[in-house]
Formats: structure tokens, C-alpha cells, sequence
């Protein structure tokens, strides 16, 4: 892979070589990224991936990496992280516009300071706009499609194209742009006129039951599993006895079982070879498939001989 040459056509934007992804994912564990490029505009990702797309390198998305664990391989070809496109904009007609590496947590914020009701749900989310897009993240009875009418996307053959709410086609953390390879550079939110003292007040509720209830001092990659049809997940890895349950230095939370948490420099292989027994166990237990939430992507090591 030519390292000069995607540095020569990207002048102006921060690219590392052999980066450690354990710098930046919540977890504090992942394998190194080939490439790791840190766009500030849409220009600027659209020049990268045309560039991948030109020299045939495969290319990675990454927002806060909050719901994510990369194997301890790393991530082969291009990594881009977002975060560095991070503007928001509130609009009179009660909505807001922010870019895809925007903190979610800073668009509750907004939408408070403007008396914006409608994303109180997401005040402890720690994800990007562009991840809670991807994953339609949710929380507390509410979820991203509740008040998302449409993104930016830049299309796989690098064209930006705009999607409304059909076209984003939302599911149970899910949506279109995981299945199209699509990344979102922007999306637009729809409020509704409040009042500032309770939306703040409300935001203030669901943050102070996320810290009573999650692991929030603890390295984490946030939810694990999804909630299977009739149960919750947290309920059945309790009661299959699995809190407390450590392979190296990843664990079962104590405080909420639906975690995994790293209580000493846990590398992702712990991370999977936990998530593997927790299935297995539930399974062997009740019959009921967790299937993960939490986004796996990256190499498995290379094995020492």
C-alpha cells in the first residue's frame, strides 16, 4: 500500500500510520488501523474514499465508537473516523442539523438551550449522530426514527445524495445505510416546542437512572445485546448466573448484566471469547439467541506458531 500517495491527494487532513483503534473506542481495546484519517468536511471524505475506491482499498467508518468492539487484528486498508466533523445547527422551525461526527449527547444539549423537546431520550447516549443513525440507537422508550426526517449520505461509488425518512428505512437498530455501505455525513432532526426547565429536568431524570443503573465508571462498549422478542437480555444473562463471570480482563458487569466491562487491560479477544460464553450459556439455559448488538469489526490475530 502506497502511504505517500493517499497523503499527497489529502494535503490537509490528519492521516496515521499503524494507529492503535484501543486509543479511541470506549472498550480501550482493538488491534491497529492500516490507515487512520480524520476528516473535517465532506470534501474531504469524499476525496478519501474516491481515493480508496481508485487504489482499490477497503474502507472502514467509525464515529465515537461507542457501541463497538474491533478485534485485536485491526482493521485492514482505511479507517476514518468523524469525529472532527462535528458542527451543529438549530433552525427556527425547531429543527437541528448536525454532521454524522457530532456528539449526540451535544445535540440534546442544543435542542435544551433552544427549547427543542422530542430527544430527551438520548441525553446519556454516547454515540455520534452518524452511529445512531447507522444503528438507529435508542433509549428509554425512545429511538433515533422518532425524530430523524432525513441524512446526508455519501453512496459507496462516493457521491453525496440525500435521504428522507423512507428511504432510511429504520428497523430494531437498524437502518438502510448499513446494508447499502453508506456513510452518513449529516442528519436532520424534528422537534417540538417545549419548555427549557423540563426538558431539562426530564434529561437530568433518564441521566441520573442511567448512572444508578450502567457500569458508566468502567470502559464499556455500552449495550451488548439486543432484546430478543419476549425477554430482556440483562434479565436472562442474570439469572443464567453470569454476573461477575471474567475471562482476562473483561467481565461481566455486576452492575448491570447486559454489560461487559474491562476491569484490567482487557484485549477485544476477552471481550468476544466472554460475549461467545454468554450465548452459549443463555442458550443452554432458556433456548433464546442473543444476538449482539454491540457493531464487531476488524482481524482476528495473527496466532504465534
Amino acid at each position: 500500500m502506497n502511504n505517500e500517495g493517499i497523503v499527497k491527494a489529502n494535503p490537509n487532513v490528519e492521516i496515521l500510520f499503524n494507529e492503535s483503534l484501543s486509543k479511541y473506542t470506549h472498550t480501550l481495546t482493538g488491534g491497529p488501523a492500516d490507515i487512520l484519517a480524520f476528516p473535517e468536511t465532506v470534501r474531504q471524505t469524499q476525496s478519501l474514499l474516491a481515493y480508496a475506491n481508485q487504489h482499490e482499498i477497503p474502507v472502514t467508518v467509525i464515529g465515537n465508537a461507542s457501541n463497538l468492539i474491533v478485534r485485536d487484528g485491526g482493521i485492514r486498508g482505511l479507517t476514518m473516523i468523524l469525529t472532527k466533523m462535528n458542527k451543529i445547527k438549530v433552525h427556527e422551525n425547531h429543527t437541528i442539523t448536525a454532521d454524522a461526527g457530532a456528539a449526540l449527547i451535544d445535540v440534546t444539549k442544543a435542542a435544551q438551550a433552544h427549547s427543542f423537546s422530542g430527544v430527551e431520550f438520548a441525553a446519556g447516549i454516547p454515540g455520534s449522530v452518524g452511529g445512531a443513525i447507522f444503528m438507529n440507537a435508542g433509549a428509554y422508550g425512545g429511538d433515533i426514527d422518532d425524530v430523524v426526517t432525513g441524512a446526508e449520505v455519501l453512496t459507496a461509488d462516493d457521491q453525496v445524495v440525500h435521504l428522507d425518512f423512507d428511504q432510511l428505512d429504520f428497523g430494531y437498530r437498524h437502518c438502510s445505510v448499513q446494508d447499502n455501505h453508506q456513510i452518513v455525513l449529516a442528519a436532520t432532526f424534528s422537534l417540538t416546542p417545549g419548555i427549557a426547565d423540563k426538558i431539562q429536568k426530564r434529561m437530568t431524570h433518564l441521566n441520573q437512572l442511567r448512572a444508578s443503573k450502567q457500569p458508566l465508571e468502567l470502559p464499556s462498549c455500552g449495550s451488548v445485546f439486543k432484546r430478543p422478542t419476549g425477554y430482556f437480555a440483562g434479565k436472562l444473562i442474570h439469572d443464567s448466573g453470569l454476573q461477575g463471570f471474567q475471562i482476562g480482563g473483561a467481565q461481566v458487569s455486576t452492575k448491570h448484566a447486559g454489560f461487559i466491562v474491562n476491569v484490567d487491560h482487557a484485549t477485544a479477544t476477552d471481550y468476544l471469547n466472554v460475549i461467545t460464553h454468554v450465548q452459549k450459556t443463555v442458550f443452554d439455559k432458556f433456548g433464546v439467541h442473543l444476538e449482539t448488538e454491540v457493531r464487531i469489526i476488524g482481524e482476528e490475530p495473527v496466532k504465534s506458531l
